[in-house]
């Protein structure tokens, strides 16, 4: 009996290799004939092969549009380009109820990689809380990572499931786990709210001129213009234009912008494979309607494309200067093609250049005055985890709604006994809490250090013109970048390693 098995055992794998053989030779006979393995007709003779044995063999019958879209996710994802992807008609339903801004969410934007690795797990990273929503009024930041959804892991996610999870009917409760930093991990409730994406906010500080664009879309140009009628009617003496967490929008809309700034000159080019991918955007004289007033950009890690575009358009023509932390990096145009089913694909088709021809993508675009928020501890980050969990702050808001500055500053102290945190932070924590079911101030200069680092710029520097004149381009600080690189490389070592930290970089406050 055991000698029959054995030889039915072997028949069976006897089988199974010859089938194998009789399989490859068929699938990959190509690879004999065609000289030229890579091809398109032999890959897409490969992918044919396997494509219909698949189906015919598979153990369960199978749905062709099945392997199809899993063909399209893959060769796209194989990209490894998180702006290039395949977009079924759900994902469509959800692009286009982002575009016009109604929706039941918490108002995060948020991108996800393709592959997780164990050194970075494929967590949700929250790109730009969107202003006046549940997520930005919980004070959830750039940077920080959504790691789980209602007890549910993001990381085996896919884009779609997280969108899924965090949409839903307005006025229902959904719980994220927040990652901040290597180890504060909190989770929040959130109520879903109809998330409709504001543009601009604008208010004088003194005889500043205040306006902090939160998207780029048709409209923010002219809000824009309405908030320069605004500072012109007000005397405003300089200006600050805040870009922090504005995950960009219309190239179009960025050009209008800038195009209020510069009588003259390159804005913005694209450059990619094909020449219709090839535009130039310059500004028009008669556009221009703010001239010779000192100007401060804000920028941070959520400030990605479109305010990409602007803040390098401003410094390279010597017009501001820029405020701030690194920008996000993101240097590429897509363009949504549709498809003869109905489905269509995201494709990055070009990249834009600064007016100095610098491409930022995947670097950023260094402020010229650095200005970070202080960090948090490590038992700091564990009381702030702490307070967040033990829900002190609302519970106590809700019983006491109608807190002034005073009452914010006195229950801060209080708080400080329990939790050992700075009391700008608890403050600042106790305030957004107050105004969670309200709009949001246009600006906090009690919590504020980048604001009021700008505020400093334009107040007390002698000579404006001569700071902004001073500061390098992005092409001469990309320039400066690749020599330290370069001189690194032949003379490795602590000095070289200095002067590579310090070349694509920036001025640091004190």
């Amino acid at each position: 009996m055991n000698a029959m098995k054995k030889i039915i055992r072997r028949s069976n794998t006897l089988l199974s290799f010859l089938f194998i053989s009789i399989f490859a030779s068929q699938c990959f006979a190509q690879s004999a004939i065609n000289s030229d393995r890579n091809s398109n007709f032999f890959y897409l003779k490969k992918l044919n092969s396997i494509f219909d044995f698949v189906q015919q063999n598979y153990v369960d019958d199978i749905d062709p549009k099945v392997l199809y879209e899993g063909a399209m996710k893959g060769m796209l994802d194989a990209l490894d380009d998180p702006y290039t992807s395949y977009l079924d008609e759900s994902v469509q339903r959800d692009l286009a109820e982002t575009t016009e801004g109604h929706f039941g969410g918490v108002g995060l934007m948020i991108s996800k990689p393709t592959e997780s690795k164990p050194e970075k797990p494929a967590y949700v990273e929250v790109s730009t809380p969107i202003e006046d929503t549940p997520g930005a009024r919980a004070g959830i930041l750039s940077g920080d990572y959504i790691v789980e959804i209602d007890g549910n892991p993001t990381e085996p996610m896919t884009m779609q499931e997280v969108l899924k999870n965090l949409r839903g009917e307005v006025g229902t409760p959904v719980t994220v786990t927040i990652l901040r930093g290597k180890t504060m991990r909190f989770s929040v409730d959130l109520i879903r709210g109809l998330i409709e994406v504001p543009t601009v906010k604008y208010s004088m500080i003194g005889k500043t001129g205040y306006v902090r664009l939160i998207q780029f879309t048709p409209d923010t140009a002219p809000r824009l213009q309405e908030a320069l009628d605004f500072f012109k009617a007000n005397g405003f003496e300089n200006m600050i234009l805040d870009l922090r967490d504005n995950g960009g929008g219309l190239i179009t809309s960025a050009v209008n912008v800038v195009d209020k700034f510069i009588d003259e000159g390159l804005i913005v080019s694209t450059k990619g494979r094909l020449a219709y991918q090839n535009s130039a955007y310059s500004a028009s004289e008669q556009k221009t309607v703010v001239r010779d007033k000192p100007m401060v950009v804000l920028i941070n890690r959520g400030s990605a494309s479109a305010s990409e575009i602007v803040s390098g358009a401003l410094k390279d023509h010597h017009i501001a200067y820029l405020v701030g932390t690194r920008s996000y990096g993101k240097g590429s145009v897509q363009s949504v093609i549709p498809l003869d089913s109905g489905e269509e694909i995201k494709l990055t088709i070009a990249r834009y250049y600064s007016p100095s021809d610098t491409n930022i993508d995947k670097i950023g675009i260094p402020p010229d005055l650095e200005v970070t928020f202080p960090p948090l501890s490590e038992e700091s980050e564990k009381a702030y985890a702490a307070l967040v969990e033990s829900d002190a702050v609302n519970t106590y808001v809700e019983a006491h709604p109608s807190m002034s500055e005073a009452d914010i500053a006195a229950y801060a102290k209080e708080l400080k006994k329990s939790y050992d945190l700075e009391e700008r932070l608890l403050r600042r924590i106790i305030r957004l809490q107050v105004n969670r079911h309200n709009p949001s101030v246009v600006y906090d200069l009690d919590f504020d250090v980048q604001l009021n680092a700008a505020l400093d710029v334009l107040n007390k520097t002698d000579d404006f013109a001569s700071l902004v004149a001073s500061a390098k381009t992005l092409r001469e600080l990309q320039e400066e970048a690749e020599a330290n690189e370069a001189a690194e490389k032949a003379a490795p070592g602590a000095a070289g390693a200095d002067r590579a930290d310090s070349a694509y970089g920036n001025k640091k406050a004190e």
